[in-house]
């Protein structure tokens, strides 16, 4: 079991930063991969920002250039960088950690934060 814990977010103008940060506690050594994701109302939930154990990373199109995803594999966190934000990335967004014990992956998810950009 993996347990996420979520921090940051809250109501920013466009244009404005954000830093949302995400804690995992429980049996971390399974973890391959974290990353981001994001629900609108009225949306599915879509991946934002993902980073694997190695550090490879990857963003949707609409983020790139202006979200940095980041990650201390020795503090089990995952952090990503919000600039130049629109009004378009209100969503709620929750932190998911990809993990593999033996045969069988799981995906586990943070309780959600709300990031409200306002025009």
């Amino acid at each position: 079991q993996v347990h996420l814990v979520e921090s940051g977010g809250g109501l920013v103008q466009a244009g404005g930063s954000l830093r949302l940060s995400c804690a995992a506690s429980g049996s971390t050594f399974t973890i391959y991969a974290m990353g981001w994701y994001r629900q609108a109302p009225g949306k599915q939930r879509e991946l934002v920002a993902i980073i694997s154990r190695g550090g490879s990373t990857n963003y949707t199109d609409s983020v790139k250039g202006r979200f940095t995803i980041s990650r201390d594999t020795a503090k089990n966190t995952v952090n990503v960088q919000m600039i130049s934000l629109k009004p378009e990335d209100t969503a709620v967004y929750y932190c998911n950690a990809k993990s593999q014990e033996t045969y069988y992956k799981y995906d586990y998810w943070g309780q959600g934060t709300q990031v409200t950009v306002s025009s």
